[in-house]
C-alpha cells in the first residue's frame, strides 16, 4: 500500500508516454517549399508565418518544414519537377517561371489579359478549376488556389518616356508570352529568375526589368535603375500546389479543413498584395504615403495613351495566339478550355 502511490505515478507516465508517442508517430511531416525570400512582404508578412503556424492555423496534425526557394539552390522553374519526383510536398506555385514545364500555367496571366486586381480575381476564379485539373493529370499535384503579385511594370536603367523606347535594350522578363510582346516593339528579351535581376541590373547585363513595384522595393532594385514605367503588363500570378500524395494522406473532413485554411490565405495574399502595389509605387519615387517600403527616388513615368492601347491589343495580337500555339502542342484542348472558361468573363467571343 506505502507503494501503491508510486506505482500509480509510473503507470500514468508510462501512459502518457505511450500517449505522446503516439501522436508524434500520427504526426504527419510535410517539407514546404516557399517564395523567394527577394520577392518580399508577400512572403515575409503572409506566407511564412502561415506555414510557422500550420498547427494552429489549421488545427490538423501535420507539422511543417518550410523552406524559401532562394535558400535551398532549387531554380524557381523546377518546382512541378521536384514535387513529381517527391522531393517536396507542397509548393508555393510561381506560375510563369513554370510555365515551360506546363503552358497551361501561362493562360491565367497573359498579357493584356489582367490589368487590374478586379479583373485578376475573376479571371482566376474562372481558370484555376482548368489549371486544376491539368496539373492532376500531368504532375500529381493539386493547385489550393493562386494570388498576384500584382500589375508587372518596367524598371530601366535608362530614360524612358513611353513603353516604346525600350526598343534597342536589354529587358529582362520571366516568360516566353511577356518575352514576345517586348520583342515586339523592338526590344531584346532576356528570361532571367527573379534573385538575379538585381545585379545584372548594376553590372549592364540587362538595361531594363519586369516585375512589381512592391517586390522590386524589397529587392533594392530602384538602387540601379533610374526610371519605373507604371504600365501593367501582367499580375504576376503565384499559387499553392500540394502534391496528390501528400494530399491523400488527409480523410476528407481533413481535406476541407486543409482547403478552408489556404482560400482564408489567398484571400488575405490577394487584399494584401493590392495595398502594396499602391504603396510601393509611392516609395519607389519618393512620394507620400510610404508606409510599407523604403523610400527611393525613381522617375514615375505614367504610361501614354499609346502605352495602354498596346497592352490592350496585345491579348489578341500577341499573347493569345502565341500562347495557344505552344499549349495546343502539349495538351490539344488547352486553348480551347481557356476560350470556354475565360473569354466568357472578359468578354471574349
Amino acid at each position: 500500500m506505502q507503494r501503491l502511490p508510486t506505482l500509480l505515478a509510473a503507470g500514468l507516465m508510462s501512459v502518457s508516454l505511450i500517449g505522446s508517442a503516439a501522436a508524434q508517430e500520427n504526426t504527419i511531416q510535410w517539407k514546404v517549399l516557399g517564395q523567394p525570400l527577394a520577392t518580399g512582404k508577400i512572403q515575409s508578412q503572409k506566407e511564412q508565418p502561415f506555414f510557422e503556424n500550420f498547427a494552429e492555423r489549421t488545427g490538423l496534425p501535420i507539422e511543417i518544414n518550410y523552406q524559401p526557394v532562394d535558400t535551398t539552390g532549387i531554380k524557381d522553374t523546377e518546382q512541378l519537377r521536384i514535387m513529381k519526383a517527391g522531393l517536396f510536398d507542397l509548393v508555393s506555385l510561381r506560375m510563369s517561371p513554370n510555365s515551360r514545364d506546363a503552358p497551361v500555367l501561362t493562360g491565367l496571366d497573359l498579357v493584356g489579359l489582367n490589368p487590374d486586381y478586379a479583373t485578376a480575381r475573376t479571371v482566376t476564379d474562372a481558370y484555376l478549376p482548368v489549371l486544376d485539373e491539368q496539373l492532376q493529370e500531368s504532375f500529381d499535384v493539386k493547385l489550393l488556389g493562386a494570388w498576384p503579385f500584382g500589375p508587372q511594370i518596367l524598371f530601366c536603367d535608362a530614360p524612358v518616356s513611353s513603353f516604346s523606347d525600350i526598343e534597342g535594350l536589354k529587358v529582362r522578363v520571366y516568360d516566353q508570352n511577356l518575352a514576345k510582346f517586348v520583342e515586339s516593339v523592338g526590344a531584346t528579351a532576356v528570361p532571367m529568375s527573379f534573385p538575379e535581376v538585381h545585379q545584372s541590373l548594376s553590372l549592364g547585363a540587362v538595361d531594363c526589368a519586369i516585375t512589381g513595384p512592391s517586390s522590386a522595393n524589397s529587392a533594392g532594385w530602384p538602387e540601379v535603375t533610374t526610371h519605373q514605367l507604371t504600365l501593367g503588363m501582367g499580375s504576376a500570378m503565384n499559387g499553392y500546389a500540394i502534391s496528390l500524395k501528400a494530399w491523400n494522406q488527409l480523410d476528407s473532413n481533413q481535406q476541407e479543413t486543409l482547403q478552408a485554411a489556404f482560400n482564408e490565405l489567398n484571400d488575405e495574399i490577394w487584399e494584401y498584395s493590392e495595398s502594396l502595389y499602391n504603396d510601393a509605387l509611392n516609395c519607389n519615387s519618393g512620394q507620400q504615403p510610404c508606409e510599407t517600403g523604403t523610400e527611393y527616388d525613381l522617375v514615375n513615368v505614367e504610361p501614354t495613351e499609346a502605352d495602354l492601347a498596346q497592352v490592350r491589343e496585345a491579348l489578341l495580337n500577341i499573347s493569345l495566339p502565341t500562347w495557344a500555339d505552344i499549349c495546343d502542342q502539349a495538351n490539344p484542348d488547352c486553348s480551347a478550355n481557356w476560350e470556354a472558361n475565360v473569354g466568357p468573363v472578359i468578354g471574349l467571343e
